[in-house]
């Protein structure tokens, strides 16, 4: 052993070459070697100065440095010793000691490679060299070992690229590798398209994520072929996706395909005509809503895909047409698009349009129709057809559009009581087909103001039957279920207002009945305010942005400075409000977002002011909501949707902050009652007061005594009476999420 390199730092200084070197060496080294051996102890030292300072356990510390030592010295004699070995040969293992230390030094802080791998490595190394002297592979050492034992090996045994086991080992260490990050089986595929095993990871790649193994599969090339020619159902069917030109339009219907109870012919025949394609995603839906039942409940690949497609679908092709119409008094004109659509068919456009339909969308033009062209029509009779698919969102929207008296009407008293039941029930149950599972308790919690006021009877039931779910999971220990039938409980027994309850304390939440001015003020006393806009080919957002500057120009109290793509009002009386707003900048002939460009202009310019909004207005369409969503300061407190109050946005903005107070609409936004609200915020944080919700609203209520404005106004929920927006915030506090 070299005592002195195991115990010392000297050696660090170590810069004499030569044959008086040896004499450090209780062997003989030959001078046309010595360079090799100095390399490998620098390493060692490096090595042996560092390695263990991570290493908490003092076995592991003793296990690492005697590894890098000792047997590292006994493997230099060793090789240095044998007389069977030319000097060639030796130089090689040499080569290889210091490659493979190398190896170490480089990775051993890296997540495969943990520090305490040393002594396997040496053995390791120790164990190649001897199967490389004799001509034999050295695969079956890489196999036995862990991946980052194994890949510096291969890597540090650079020098006898001639073993015939080295191509093994590389196909041997992409096997162990994809073993770890499965994730990335089709980055090292793309890499290595040939190793054997190939056909089995692309079946894994494919059922684990069909959407990336779609995106590969575009990639032409050796992979695409052999995805082609897979004997799989899913990975052939997917290369078959992917190479054609409208490869998505495909997706809704993979599981049927994989099944072959469709072909791609079938789909060609009819994805150019939006109409047909539309109504075969209904029935597919209908047959995969049926699958979701007892007994089978089986959850179709994609199923997803089917919902989002027919989502975009009812909305582009029906809901947004008849919405544009809404000032056609002729309803043969404003509905023609509604023309020749099932019972069915009309049933999903409502469902899946609830964030978009406007009120007498709904109400004159879906829902009749869907009765219309029944042949017996019955309510029950249309939620079997469907296979109860989106029910609880239909009697939710029924219940908001006050046509729930009515849909119950149209069947027998026992089974309208029946499918109230099933509207509660159940709800503890996680549902594999939703984004998430909360949906369905969420717009039964949303239902329930609606359902009291027009049937205080049905509100009974409904709450008797939620005590009695309470109850059971009581009994089952679901402590899912115990947490949503005790809120739905606590927030249906508040919405009679024969009772004095304070929801915020019963559920553990923040105040929902008011706004500390406090919280909203930075460190400078400001108030600082974003509102999104969006410019239209219809001119809505265009003109809706000239409304809104309405209420500042012109005004002493307010202070307007223009800017290209945005402007800032800020109150030149009492506390210090700062509103930014990016112009809509909507041009058909310019292909770049310029809505876009508007608003990452003016957050840029925030963040570089360090301007942290914790109001924020959302002022365009309901499809332009996402959008905003995405830009969503967390640092918002009050949330102004105007419209859009469906689940998904509610959750949403929870997700992104969580305390936040939501004001939105159950119909379209409208200037009529969106410029009165954002005056009383205003008012009330330029005089520097908390906002009471309750009292803001019993005020902003005379303003809207009758008439079609009233009607608008009495669509918006403010916070203290969002029953979805609560439910998420105590669910949420009570499941400790």
């Amino acid at each position: 052993m070299k005592p002195y390199l195991l115990f010392s730092s000297l050696l660090l200084c170590l810069s004499v070459a030569g044959q008086g070197q040896t004499s450090a060496y209780p062997f003989k080294i030959a001078m046309q070697r010595v360079l090799w051996h100095e390399n490998i102890d620098k390493q060692q030292v490096k090595l042996l100065a560092s390695t263990t300072k991570g290493v908490a356990d003092e076995t592991i510390q003793l296990q690492i440095t005697d590894a890098l030592g000792r047997r590292i010295d006994e493997l230099q004699e060793a090789l240095e010793s044998d007389s069977l070995l030319t000097n060639m040969a030796k130089i090689k293992y040499l080569r290889n000691v210091e490659s493979t230390l190398q190896q170490y030094a480089t990775h051993r802080t890296q997540k495969d490679f943990p520090a305490s791998a040393a002594p396997a490595l040496i053995k390791g190394l120790t164990d190649c060299i001897a199967l490389d002297r004799k001509g034999e592979s050295f695969e079956s050492i890489i196999d036995a070992n862990e991946y980052g034992v194994g890949r510096m090996l291969v890597d540090g045994m650079a020098y006898s690229t001639d073993n015939p086991g080295m191509a093994a080992s590389k196909i041997t260490l992409i096997r162990k590798y994809i073993g770890l990050h499965p994730d990335e089986i089709l980055q090292e595929l793309r890499k290595n398209p040939n190793v054997p095993f190939a056909d089995s990871l692309l079946k894994v790649a494919a059922h684990r994520d069909i959407r990336k193994f779609y995106d590969y599969a575009q990639a032409k090339g050796t992979l695409s072929k052999r995805i082609a020619s897979h004997p799989d159902t899913l990975v052939r069917t997917i290369g078959q996706m992917a190479g054609s030109r409208n490869g998505q339009l495909y997706f809704p219907f993979l599981d049927n395909l994989i099944r072959g109870r469709i072909s791609l012919n079938e789909i060609d025949s009819v994805k150019d005509n939006d109409f047909s394609y539309f109504r075969l995603l209904v029935k597919t839906r209908i047959e995969y809503a049926g699958r979701l039942l007892p007994p089978v409940r089986d959850t179709a690949t994609e199923l997803n895909a089917l919902t989002e497609m027919m989502a975009r679908k009812a909305r582009q092709l029906f809901v947004r047409e008849i919405n544009a119409l809404h000032d056609v008094n002729d309803p043969n004109v404003r509905f023609r698009a509604l023309n020749n659509l099932t019972p069915q068919e009309l049933y999903y456009v409502a469902v899946l349009s609830e964030d978009e339909i406007y009120t007498s969308s709904y109400v004159s033009g879906v829902y009749p129709r869907i009765f219309q062209r029944m042949k017996n029509p019955r309510g029950d009779s249309l939620l079997m057809s469907v296979n109860g698919d989106y029910f609880r969102k239909f009697i939710k929207m029924a219940a908001g559009y006050n046509t729930l008296n009515n849909f119950l009407s149209t069947m027998g008293k026992e089974e309208a009581e029946t499918l109230m039941k099933a509207f509660v029930i159940g709800l503890e149950r996680k549902k594999g087909d939703r984004s998430d599972d909360l949906e369905d308790a969420v717009d039964v919690a949303d239902s329930y103001s609606s359902i009291m006021d027009k049937n205080k009877e049905l509100a009974s039931f409904i709450l008797n039957e939620v005590s009695w779910n309470y109850d059971k999971n009581v009994q089952d220990n679901n402590k899912r279920g115990v947490v949503i039938y005790k809120l739905l409980k606590i927030l249906f027994e508040s919405a009679d207002t024969t009772r004095k309850m304070d929801l915020s304390t019963m559920l553990g939440i923040p105040s929902i009945y008011a706004q500390d001015y406090r919280s909203l003020t930075d460190d400078s006393g400001r108030v600082i305010q974003q509102v999104f806009f969006y410019g239209d080919e219809d001119k809505d957002g265009q003109n809706s942005f000239v409304n809104f500057m309405g209420m500042f120009r012109g005004r002493a109290e307010w202070k307007i400075e223009d800017k290209p793509e945005w402007v800032s009002i800020r109150s030149v009386k009492g506390k210090p409000v700062f509103i930014y707003a990016n112009k809509p900048l909507y041009n058909p002939k310019v292909e770049e977002d310029l809505d876009e460009k508007a608003q990452l202009k003016l957050m840029e310019y925030l963040d570089k002011k360090n301007l942290r909004p914790t109001v924020v207005v959302h002022r365009g369409h309901s499809y332009h909501l996402p959008y905003t969503l995405k830009k969503l300061a967390p640092t918002a407190h009050i949330v102004v949707l105007g419209s859009c109050g469906g689940y998904n946005n509610l959750n949403e903005v929870l997700t992104i902050c969580r305390d936040a107070h939501i004001i939105s609409s159950k119909q379209v936004g409208t200037k009529t009652v969106n410029e009165p609200i954002l005056e009383a915020i205003n008012a009330n944080l330029v005089a520097g007061r908390n906002i009471d919700w309750i009292n803001m609203w019993k005020e902003l209520g005379g303003k809207f005594k009758s008439g079609p404005a009233k009607e608008k106004f009495d669509d918006y929920i403010p916070p203290y009476k969002n029953l979805g927006a609560i439910f998420i915030k105590a669910y949420r506090k009570a499941m400790d999420e």
